[in-house]
């Protein structure tokens, strides 16, 4: 039986388009391995004409960003009616738009920092929250924009209502939450399992230590607790199913554990487009419940489609 024709989307113009890139080589690589008949299309702004005329049998969508995680993309494929992977319009919409993704997830009981959102410009001489606490754009991936201002730092970080700000004029301030990172990935209806995420030589995850090698280790599957583990897991799917997610997701959380064991869990964000390289998280938690890299590719290709 002939395999699919899978059109990789990757690239694209977010600021993002650096680790799309290497998503998305990375996926055409193993789906060629695995027998698909693969074309990579490195996306502008004329998408739709290009995939009209591919005709591919299914979209493999390895964007990040703006435009390819935020419903807009996966509007063209609606349009066009060609089956694709990842979630749909609206839980790409929900869950790029870190306001709106919070009030449902707070919706349904998932513990979520207090925060709030305002214009960058009222970020003045006066702290918006009691330091410590994050900023950070309402609607960017990869840890762009984030800035964390300390316990200690008299006034608020200027660069947010200065002419070099490139990441829009909203943005949430959020209270800072201590502890260790941890992850969960999403696949269809299973929470697969949990990583650690530890830094290295920076203060927090941001996008150095996310892709700059030796950056952060990764501890997978995470050292903590069985009880801690099971409600990570349960907190991971339930963001999954309320944000209406589809395919695979990947959601952060922070979990401070300096005063007891329990602690505190904290919800950050769910990814409806995590990274897909082979080191990535998501494949490196799929590999530790059983999932090859080309098994967890040939998964999301096969449960592709429209309406999603």
């Amino acid at each position: 039986m002939t395999k699919k024709h899978v059109a990789v989307l990757f690239g694209g113009f977010s600021s993002e388009r650096p680790v799309s890139l290497s998503s998305g080589n990375s996926c055409a690589d193993a789906l060629e391995a695995e027998g698909y008949r693969v074309t990579r299309v490195d996306v502008d702004r004329n998408i739709g004409q290009v995939l009209a005329e591919l005709k591919p049998d299914v979209v493999f969508n390895a964007l990040h960003g703006p435009f390819g995680e935020d419903g807009t993309v996966q509007g063209i494929l609606e349009y066009l009616g060609l089956p694709y992977t990842h979630s749909g319009v609206l839980s790409s919409a929900l869950a790029m738009n870190k306001q709106q993704a919070k009030r449902v997830a707070k919706s349904v009981g998932i513990p979520v920092a207090e925060a709030k959102v305002m214009s960058r410009f009222d970020i003045g001489s006066k702290h918006p929250l009691k330091p410590p606490y994050v900023v950070k754009p309402v609607a960017e991936g990869s840890s762009f924009g984030v800035v964390m201002v300390k316990e200690d730092q008299a006034h608020p970080p200027q660069i947010i209502g200065s002419d070099a700000w490139r990441y829009g004029d909203v943005v949430m301030v959020e209270r800072y939450v201590y502890g260790r990172e941890f992850t969960c990935a999403v696949m269809g209806d299973v929470a697969l399992g949990i990583a650690e995420i530890i830094p290295v030589g920076h203060a927090f995850y941001d996008y150095d230590s996310k892709y700059v090698a030796g950056g952060s280790k990764h501890e997978c599957p995470a050292k903590i607790s069985p009880n801690i583990y099971q409600k990570i897991q349960t907190l991971a799917l339930k963001a999954h199913q309320a944000m209406g997610c589809r395919g695979v997701s990947r959601s952060d959380f922070r979990y401070d554990d300096r005063h007891s064991e329990n602690g505190e869990i904290i919800w950050l964000e769910v990814n409806t487009q995590p990274g897909m390289t082979p080191t990535s998280l998501v494949p490196e938690i799929a590999m530790a419940a059983g999932h090859s890299f080309g098994a967890l590719l040939s998964w999301m290709v096969e449960d592709a489609s429209c309406l999603r």
